[in-house]
């Protein structure tokens, strides 16, 4: 049972606040970024939803709507952060031990540059899935913003639009479990990151043009994959963040707790969602889990099943709840009362996210094979089914009706790792 706890003092420990305020002359300049754009994971509302009037092929396959295609040095399941004329990604040599922020022309498909954020450190435990470079790079139109595990924990590093460094910070030690994935948020003049592990994590604000720690919390000694999300709920803005069997809102500017609803089960991978009155999550470990509660505070939960959306991310459309789930069946429910209005087998095991475009959800599975289905409540309408690549492990990207795919062919030493831009021309 989901309850209501005041603060979770034995739980969650301090909340450490620095004292003193950014100088004038290094308060970071406002975000900077287009409706168009895809600048940080899930999309420009931070909620796997496309900007409006985009009209991606329905249908395309390596001879069919490929615009462009280039290869990617590494292995790294981070989503493409497009903004402006560039695309954004991080890749990961695991023979040589390097980290890499890549950068890419969106018209010419010309590599721009390429930076090396870490070299050495690379730890070998961890699920088989996991790569070393699975966060998305975060852009605020001046500067790319990214997470990696390095030598034992994980830092935030800033680069500029030309590739080079502006800061590094240690966000905390990190015991690897699983892995880690968990990509920034920007919000303001901080950039927002989190890394829950066993040795106990940390989510921390950092000033985005310094570097500078504005705010830190510490977290539980508990594995947990979720990455932070900002959502205007309740009169206010908050930042939401599910795992270590709490569901937690937090002040995004000062990081002090607005509530904290326990029963979130111990690892979670999704970034929660909204329809504007109740947050959603989801978990997988020890138990499988959907629920939705009040953003208010009051710790209501509406409704919980035990449908198993472990790593997949959620979709929320117009009063409905859109799921694919791990195992490969896409779901609808009424997001206030959780009444399951359809349920369809696509088939495969998805780690992707659905992305949802205008009326359309675009999902794809392990092996490369997307399905478009309406976002329709009232049945399950499949439009197309497209197969690219062997392995895909990110979520697309979706900008100016192109498609950017993260995809890759080959096992062991042959793998190889491609981008792909699909369109029409």
């Amino acid at each position: 049972m989901i309850r209501t706890t005041l603060f979770l003092s034995i739980v969650l420990t301090t909340c450490i606040f620095t004292t003193r305020l950014p100088a004038a002359e290094n308060e970071p300049s406002p975000i900077k970024v287009s409706a168009a754009d895809w600048p940080w994971w899930r999309g420009p509302n931070r909620n796997g939803i496309a900007a409006e009037g985009q009209h991606p092929p329905l249908h395309w396959s390596e001879t069919e709507n490929i615009l462009w295609k280039t290869s990617l040095p590494g292995r790294g399941h981070s989503s493409p952060t497009v903004v402006g004329s560039r695309i954004y990604l991080t890749s990961a040599d695991e023979q040589q031990e390097i980290q890499y922020v890549l950068c890419y022309d969106r018209q010419t498909v010309k590599e721009i540059w390429r930076t090396a954020v870490h070299r050495g450190g690379f730890g070998q435990k961890g699920n088989k899935k996991r790569s070393q470079a699975s966060s998305s790079v975060a852009c605020d139109g001046e500067r790319l913003f990214v997470n990696f595990l390095n030598h034992g924990a994980v830092y935030t590093t800033a680069l500029s639009l030309a590739g080079k460094q502006l800061w590094q910070q240690k966000v905390t030690d990190y015991v690897t479990h699983q892995g880690y994935g968990s990509s920034p948020a920007l919000y303001e003049s901080l950039v927002i990151v989190s890394a829950d592990n066993k040795g106990g994590g940390a989510i921390v604000g950092f000033n985005r043009a310094t570097g500078d720690v504005v705010w830190k919390r510490k977290r539980p000694e508990m594995p947990n994959y979720a990455s932070p999300v900002i959502f205007h709920l309740a009169g206010r803005d908050q930042l939401l963040f599910s795992g270590c069997e709490v569901v937690s809102s937090f002040d995004p500017l000062t990081g002090k707790t607005l509530w904290e609803v326990e029963g979130a089960t111990t690892e979670c991978v999704t970034t929660m969602v909204t329809d504007g009155v109740r947050v959603f999550t989801t978990g997988g470990y020890p138990k499988n889990h959907v629920a939705a509660m009040q953003a208010d505070g009051s710790g209501k939960v509406a409704w919980e099943n035990t449908v198993r959306t472990y790593v997949p991310s959620l979709l929320v459309n117009d009063g409905y709840l859109y799921a694919v789930t791990d195992a490969g069946v896409a779901v609808c429910w009424k997001s206030d009362t959780g009444e399951a209005l359809w349920k369809n087998r696509l088939g495969g095991v998805f780690t992707s996210s659905p992305v949802l475009v205008g009326e359309r959800i675009f999902a794809t599975n392990e092996s490369g094979k997307t399905f478009v289905f309406g976002a329709n409540p009232r049945a399950f309408q499949l439009l197309s089914k497209n197969q690219l690549g062997e392995q895909v492990y990110a979520t697309p990207t979706f900008c100016d009706s192109r498609i950017y795919m993260r995809l890759a062919d080959g096992a062991g030493v042959d793998r190889r790792e491609t981008l792909y831009c699909i369109g029409v021309e």
